[in-house]
């Protein structure tokens, strides 16, 4: 029997997790700002107000929530959580340790790492003392299709030699980030889907070198996302995550959890939006009466309001199939989920924006930057038309099996 409401478990984390956004993650919001307007312009140090929230969580228990093996969640329950930290997508899952892509580098060292490259790379990410960053992306070649990615990494005696040029490495900024994981070409003969390997890189290795953090719409994230180039870099061969040729199958062991992470801290996300926009046009007044009173505004209160429960359900039932049959199994749920959820924040985002007039467009409303967030997610983690194809093909192959 399908089951999608929070567990009694969760029910309790929720209520001081609430109470920790409240008391906690939203004031911190403009002290964040401010702090990282002062460390100057474009800065990429993480402002101390976000340390004092990660001492504030850890006391509360709300710690790598996301990681079952650590937190004891599935994930469905840990569903519910990423909803009310995407609330506050800049703050609040970096304070919980549950922000990506540590996240999902965390959850590759955890299933694939051998007990070295735990021990030095994935205790001190699950403390929260360093950051790391996933190179998949090339500005060269179509990187929704894995398969062109065109960075080598060749075997030379006991080390890998890896040359290449990547970009969209989110976090590389960070000065906190130590560990790079990042996706090449290890045998160009081999079939398409055994070409690529991953390969765990020190972010300060020689040869590694960032050529610029890419802003979003203008906005720059303060972790960054990174254009890298990759000249001649030597790591260990112990440094293989998993083994040789295993790249494609693991990329889509990390992207399957965490994109249901990413589609319900966006429709917390969309959950703000349409509250601050309830709320602005119940306080403001024109044509003789509050704004929500027009029926145009009503009806962005409604339309928005059911477009976040149908996406929630199909994100919950999502993560239910992916604790009862796998990442694999879930597969055409995980591609739809990646469109709707995202699809939905914007549309909620873009009325909150207009509801608020000239407000909306600037920095005094976190609208605008959540907008610009939902909207990279058409394109980040494979885009929209890649998943859109992913379920025609699920859904033409079950009716051509019907006629068969």
């Amino acid at each position: 029997m399908m089951d999608l409401g929070p567990s009694p478990r969760v029910r309790e984390l929720l209520d001081v997790l609430g109470a920790f956004m409240d008391e906690h993650v939203y004031p911190a919001e403009p002290v964040y700002a401010a702090q990282l307007e002062a460390s100057g312009p474009r800065s990429h140090v993480l402002p101390p107000v976000v340390e004092e929230l990660k001492t504030k969580a850890r006391e509360r228990g709300l710690w790598n929530l996301f990681l079952p093996a650590v937190s004891g969640l599935s994930t469905l329950e840990y569903a519910y959580l990423a909803e009310v930290t995407g609330r506050s997508p800049y703050i609040a899952p970096e304070a919980l340790n549950c922000s990506a892509p540590d996240t999902g580098n965390m959850e590759l060292l955890h299933l694939f790492g051998t007990a070295e490259q735990r021990e030095q790379w994935l205790e001190p990410l699950l403390d929260g003392r360093i950051r790391s960053g996933f190179s998949m992306t090339e500005p060269a070649v179509a990187s929704s299709d894995a398969r062109n990615i065109a960075t080598t990494i060749i075997r030379d005696g006991d080390e890998y030699v890896i040359d290449g040029h990547k970009w969209w490495t989110t976090g590389a900024a960070d000065p906190r980030c130590e560990l790079l994981v990042v996706m090449g070409r290890v045998d160009p003969s081999a079939p398409a889907h055994r070409q690529q390997s991953m390969v765990l890189v020190p972010a300060d290795a020689p040869g590694v070198q960032i050529v610029r953090s890419l802003p979003i719409f203008g906005y720059h994230d303060q972790h960054g996302h990174c254009e890298i180039t990759f000249t001649g870099v030597r790591v260990p061969v112990t440094n293989l995550l998993g083994g040789e040729g295993d790249g494609f199958a693991i990329a889509q062991a990390r992207l399957g959890p965490g994109r249901v992470h990413h589609a319900m801290r966006t429709l917390g996300m969309a959950e703000r939006g349409l509250e601050l926009m309830t709320r602005r046009t119940m306080a403001r007044t024109a044509f003789g009466g509050p704004l929500s009173d027009q029926g145009v505004i009503r009806t962005w209160i409604a339309e928005s309001r059911m477009a976040i429960e149908q996406a929630r359900l199909l994100v919950l039932k999502t993560a239910w199939l992916v604790d009862e049959v796998g990442a694999k199994g879930a597969a055409t749920e995980i591609a739809a989920i990646k469109v709707v959820a995202p699809r939905v924040a914007r549309f909620v985002l873009d009325r909150a924006i207009q509801a608020h007039g000239g407000g909306g467009v600037t920095e005094d409303f976190p609208i605008a930057r959540m907008w610009a967030s939902a909207r990279i997610l058409g394109i980040a983690d494979g885009p929209d038309e890649v998943h859109i194809r992913t379920v025609a093909r699920q859904e033409l192959r079950r009716h051509r099996n019907r006629s068969a």
